[in-house]
């Protein structure tokens, strides 16, 4: 199979990740086939966020698949020396939140969506603080990608990653070595929604259901029971 084609800084991101991710875990990738192959259309991934370590794992999950990733990430990130180069040169969409460069991020990742080009969003926008590492209740913006253009919206899940670097707890462990796991289920089927009026409560029903299904992803995932509900970041709902 041939390889998206990805510059430079593509391969340059790879050759930096590869021994991050083998120094941080031994790392379990699964459900790649869920992806389209190269030069056979985009996809849209949905994503939870338990690390900062994540999107290492997320690149490589689906530069292994061969295709080139672009996450929707917060603009502040292209003011860092080098990473920002990088996220310019390898095509990735700066977020401007709560501000009217909003929606031009949306309608880049359509853009991005409907030029066949793997998309990935964190629709947490930010590391989840639920204590147990369960998804939070999410922002709409991945409603209005998932339904803004039609390609296979895949729920993928991490797990593993906050053993390793805990953010909020301040804790780094890369030893012992701990087995991360990456996978992705199948696509979420939307054609109910599609093609209806899009409004506020139509985008938070498909967020939700979407949340639901990385949600449920990661339970199998961990081999236990989630939560009924989402947790928010001012407390439990």
């Amino acid at each position: 199979m041939r390889r998206e084609k990805g510059g430079f800084w593509v391969g340059f991101a790879a050759a930096v990740f590869h021994p991050l991710a083998f120094l941080t875990g031994g790392k379990r990738y699964e459900g790649r086939d869920r992806l389209p192959r190269p030069g056979t259309g985009g996809a849209l991934v949905v994503a939870n966020h338990i690390s900062y370590l994540d999107p290492v794992h997320t690149s490589l999950w689906v530069y292994s698949s061969r295709r080139v990733p672009r996450f929707l990430a917060k603009a502040s990130l292209w003011k860092v020396p080098v990473l920002g180069r990088v996220l310019l040169s390898t095509g990735q969409i700066p977020v401007y939140r709560e501000s009217v460069d909003a929606q031009n991020s949306l309608r880049e990742g359509e853009e991005a969506l409907r030029a066949g080009r793997i998309v990935v969003i964190y629709p947490e926008g930010t590391i989840s603080r639920d204590p147990d590492g369960w998804p939070m209740h999410a922002r709409t913006g991945v409603a209005r990608l998932a339904l803004g253009a039609d390609v296979p919206v895949i729920p993928l899940v991490h797990w593993g990653t906050r053993e390793v670097y805990d953010h909020y707890g301040k804790r780094f462990r890369p030893l012992p070595r701990r087995e991360i796991v990456v996978r992705a289920g199948d696509p979420v089927d939307l054609s109910d929604y599609r093609g209806r009026p899009i409004d506020a409560a139509l985008l938070r029903e498909v967020t939700d259901l979407l949340m639901v299904r990385v949600r449920d992803l990661l339970a199998d995932v961990r081999g236990e029971a989630a939560p009924a509900e989402f947790f928010r970041k001012g407390g439990a709902v």
